[in-house]
């Protein structure tokens, strides 16, 4: 009996040990970190058009198209997570993404937090007002109610305006809708998404003094050099394709038209 027992007790725990080893091995082909390897996660606010913004439940736009291309030049599957524009950068260096696309400008401020790829885009920040606006240059914004989307380069920019008051919104649109209301003087945005809201107001112009000009590029975490450099890698190869200047060119093109 004593020694049947213990074959019993052999056994299951044999069986135990085995089925814990089980549990301890990955699915075949599943990475270290679930499969993500194998994704790339792009943190956007998809609320910029054109570069990025909703179609249906698609997000689509320069920026959703250049991260897709690039994307693709690594093997890897493009994972889009909409979020506010200020918690872009916050996603990326925790881990939560791996790159923020999202019409961003190279700050030195943001640089103290991220890294940044080359330019892959050069932006112009303007002004809207209303067509009866006694506002006709940047200079005259002295004084004055000026809205512009919290954490973009209109908001960082609008803060230097002498007097202004700031009014920040979470998206754009809010901002140009608040101006439309009487509630602000202007807006400071940037030029391509400028011309869209403008195209759905009536009423509204974009001032023909730029407020400042500026380059984009994609965000990526300090300690991740070697993601930085495979991204550099593959935009060199989309400029020189000609493939950049087509993806920006169908959203400008038709943005004109």
């Amino acid at each position: 009996m004593k020694l049947k027992k213990i074959v019993s007790v052999l056994l299951v725990a044999a069986c135990v040990f085995s089925l814990a080893a089980c549990g301890s091995k990955k699915d075949s082909g599943e990475s270290e970190d679930g499969g993500k390897a194998d994704k790339l996660v792009m943190a956007t606010n998809a609320e910029f058009p054109p570069y990025e913004y909703h179609e249906g439940d698609e997000i689509v736009g320069i920026d959703a198209e250049i991260a897709e291309a690039i994307a693709e030049e690594l093997g890897m599957e493009l994972e889009i997570e909409d979020m506010a524009f200020d918690s872009i950068i916050p996603a990326v260096t925790a881990g939560k993404a791996d790159i923020g696309v999202a019409g961003m400008t190279v700050t030195e401020d943001r640089k103290e937090s991220v890294d940044f790829s080359e330019p892959y885009a050069t932006a112009t920040q303007v002004v809207i007002v209303k067509e009866d606006s006694d506002i006709a240059g940047p200079d005259d914004l002295v004084g004055k109610k000026v809205g512009v989307q919290l954490g973009t380069t209109g908001d960082i920019c609008a803060s230097d305006i002498e007097d202004a008051t700031v009014e920040q919104y979470n998206k754009g649109f809010e901002a140009v809708q608040a101006l439309t209301q009487g509630k602000i003087d202007a807006v400071v945005i940037d030029g391509q998404p400028a011309k869209e809201f403008v195209k759905e107001a009536e009423g509204l112009k974009i001032l023909d003094e730029a407020f400042t000009e500026e380059e984009y590029a994609i965000a990526i975490a300090k300690d991740n050099t070697e993601l930085k450099d495979q991204i550099n890698d593959a935009l060199a190869k989309l400029k020189d394709s000609g493939k950049l200047d087509e993806i920006i060119g169908k959203y400008i093109k038709a943005d004109a038209e």
